[in-house]
C-alpha cells in the first residue's frame, strides 16, 4: 500500500486505521448514513469518505492496492470544506 509516496505493508495499514479515532460526520446526503458522506477522524485529523465506487478500469488510471475510488457529488466536498473543524 501506498502512503504518500511511502510503501507500507498490511500490518501498518491495520495500525494506521486504528489512529482514526473517532468518526465525525461533516456532510452527508441523507438522514440515514448509508449514502455518500464524508467523516472526520479524530485521532488522525484526516478525512474518510464514503460513496459510490468506482472501477479503475473505467476511470481510466491506475489504483495501487489497498486503495479504492469513490465518487461522491460536489456539494457534498463543498459541504465538508466548510464544516471542517
Amino acid at each position: 500500500m501506498n502512503n504518500g509516496g511511502q510503501e507500507i505493508d498490511a500490518n501498518e495499514a491495520a495500525e494506521h486505521a486504528k489512529s482514526f479515532g473517532a468518526l465525525r460526520t461533516i456532510a452527508n446526503q441523507c438522514a440515514s448514513g448509508s449514502c455518500p458522506t464524508v467523516f472526520y477522524a479524530t485521532g488522525s485529523g484526516t478525512l474518510i469518505v464514503q460513496g459510490y465506487r468506482v472501477w479503475a478500469d473505467q476511470a481510466g488510471v491506475e489504483v495501487p492496492e489497498g486503495e479504492s475510488l469513490v465518487e461522491i457529488p460536489l456539494d457534498l466536498l463543498a459541504e465538508a470544506v466548510r464544516n471542517l473543524p
